[in-house]
């Protein structure tokens, strides 16, 4: 179930996944239907309670071409939209099933960066133990791409290497960053911290000057 489900009907979910994924483009009713896999009666019901709330607008069709609808980016709650289906329906819960689904036992931490001008999506993606095989998840995101229609940008990195990120890498996430799997959310293990020799040495000096009782 997805977290709008209490705002969003279903067919109103799937309509602007579409059409936020490309929010200056005109679609219309045939191509909705088509992306959306709604039947057509459902998208011409959902389109006028889209257009009529002022969420989508109508555009006047030029001779021979049928009518198209596009995002109206003058609704008063046109941007709060935006990052609701951004934070479930059409792109965290998406990402996040993938990933919990398929890369369980190697992923422990997932984050959406941000999007591009161009709606491409940049991901990050924290292994710990186990890697992520490449090609496996190379197909997963590319049908995660068709099925959201979104470019993806993957960014798969250590455990390790993410715990040294510093402010100036492009990777750390910014307060901004979506965090779309935690720690614990999976059965990926953390990688076990190997103890260096001087801290080593340190600890066993810690124990041999301890009194005896």
């Amino acid at each position: 179930m997805s977290a709008a489900d209490f705002l969003f009907a279903p067919e109103v979910q799937k309509l602007l996944m579409v059409a936020y994924a490309a929010p200056d483009q005109l679609f219309s009713s045939d191509e909705l239907a088509q992306r959306s896999k709604l039947a057509p009666d459902d998208v011409t019901r959902t389109l006028e309670h889209l257009v009529g709330s002022g969420i989508l607008k109508r555009q006047k069709p030029k001779a021979d071409e049928a009518e198209t609808v596009s995002i109206d980016r003058t609704f008063i709650f046109h941007d709060e939209l935006r990052s609701i289906a951004l934070k479930s329906f059409a792109v965290a819960e998406p990402v996040r099933a993938m990933l919990r689904s398929k890369f369980k036992d190697s992923v422990v931490r997932a984050f959406v960066l941000g999007e591009d001008k161009d709606g491409t999506l940049e991901l990050l993606v924290v292994h710990g133990q186990l890697m992520p095989d490449e090609a496996t998840m190379t197909a997963a995101c590319q049908k995660l791409s068709k099925s959201i229609h979104r470019h993806l940008k993957m960014h798969v990195i250590s455990n390790a290497r993410f715990n040294g990120l510093t402010p100036r890498d492009a990777l750390l996430p910014k307060p901004s960053a979506l965090e779309i799997v935690k720690l614990g959310d999976t059965k990926a293990q953390l990688p076990v911290e190997k103890i260096g020799l001087l801290q080593s040495a340190k600890k066993k000096l810690a124990t041999l000057s301890r009194p005896s009782k």
